[in-house]
């Protein structure tokens, strides 16, 4: 099995609009299973998009994680 390798931020942000949790979680620096679990209690970092039993990660979501900008939906809801 092949280790991903973890990416810049510069490499991220030249990403398609969704990649795959093992990527997103290089990127974050976490492992896949890891990702995967806080994907299936609702807690992710970052917003995903269910397709059938697959997920998605955004990457303007992840960009926005790794930025270390705030999160848009938590700020609203405080709001």
């Amino acid at each position: 099995m092949k280790k991903l390798v973890q990416p810049t931020l510069a490499d991220v942000r030249k990403w398609p609009a969704t990649v795959s949790v093992p990527q997103a979680a290089a990127a974050i620096g976490c492992s896949k299973s890891h990702l995967y679990e806080l994907v299936r209690r609702g807690e992710s970092p970052v917003k995903t998009i269910q397709l059938g039993n697959r997920h998605v990660v955004i990457t303007a979501d992840l960009v926005r994680l790794l930025s270390g900008e705030p999160n848009a939906t938590r700020s609203e809801a405080a709001a």
